[in-house]
């Protein structure tokens, strides 16, 4: 009776999978993971970064998963319904590499934090912001491993929320330093940090490339290389400007970009969080 319910159970097994064009960096495979997870019925689950796809093993009919990563709105497309799921990586495994890509982005939030706010830059406050927000998200996929669907909410909504709220006050402080007269930042402090944030994240890139089978929590690319590595070089390009301009707006205007992409991402949390 037992075999014959293992093999029903097999059996009754779909294999599902889908395109998502706007999945290009390990957060938002995280956010795929964490949608993906508040669903009964799915089994596994497999990213590809690189091809921008995802692959899921599951119970439940097929259009039910469709339209859970609909709702991120990573311009999702479901492909078939007969792939197959590559070999298992052990979750120790998976939940080191999740850990050294927390420590990181956590580690150049409070540092590009500290040196934004004595450069004057908010490139680089904004720039950390978005390394926190990173560090957030591998956060609540490391807590997501033993917590209930409900508790993974409650933390994705907290998350969404803190984001969303330090987003907005630095576009507005953005505002206020464009209309009053503000103090040049510092440009080589600028370049500095940013260099070093840059290699970090792509030490994180190598990190989680390293977990590459079917069932790795996050395959990391070097195609796309990460949302965070562009915006690096936005703030590093931004420095160069305003030491050759003598002009913060370059900084300012860096600054608001990425709070923007900030709160987007705070936007797509708490999406997730419903």
């Amino acid at each position: 009776m037992l075999g014959f319910r293992q093999h029903d159970r097999e059996h009754l097994m779909t294999v599902s999978t889908f395109r998502v064009a706007e999945m290009d960096c390990g957060a938002e495979e995280q956010l795929v993971r964490l949608k993906l997870a508040t669903l009964d019925g799915v089994n596994r689950v497999s990213v590809d970064l690189e091809s921008r796809q995802v692959t899921v093993e599951h119970e439940l009919v097929p259009t039910v998963v469709d339209s859970a990563l609909q709702e991120l709105k990573l311009d999702t497309t479901h492909l078939d319904d007969s792939g197959e799921m590559g070999e298992v990586v052990e979750p120790a495994r998976q939940r080191r590499a999740l850990l050294i890509a927390l420590l990181i982005n956590a580690g150049f939030f409070v540092g590009e934090l500290i040196v934004g706010l004595l450069s004057r830059s908010m490139g680089l406050v904004a720039d950390a912001l978005d390394m926190g927000a990173d560090a957030s998200v591998y956060a609540l996929s490391l807590a997501a491993v033993a917590a209930s669907t409900l508790r993974k909410k409650e933390l994705a909504r907290i998350s969404a929320y803190l984001q969303g709220g330090l987003a907005v006050v630095g576009l507005f402080e953005v505002i206020r330093r464009t209309l009053s007269a503000v103090s040049l930042p510092d440009s080589k402090s600028m370049i500095i940090m940013s260099v070093l944030a840059l290699i970090g994240n792509v030490v994180t890139l190598v990190v989680l490339k390293r977990v590459t089978s079917g069932e790795a929590h996050m395959q990391a690319s070097w195609i796309f290389t990460a949302n965070d590595i562009k915006v690096n070089g936005l703030v590093i390009l931004a420095a160069v400007i305003v030491a050759l301009t003598n002009s913060a707006i370059p900084d300012l205007v860096s600054g608001a970009f990425i709070f923007l992409i900030v709160a987007n991402g705070a936007r797509r949390i708490l999406q997730l969080s419903k």
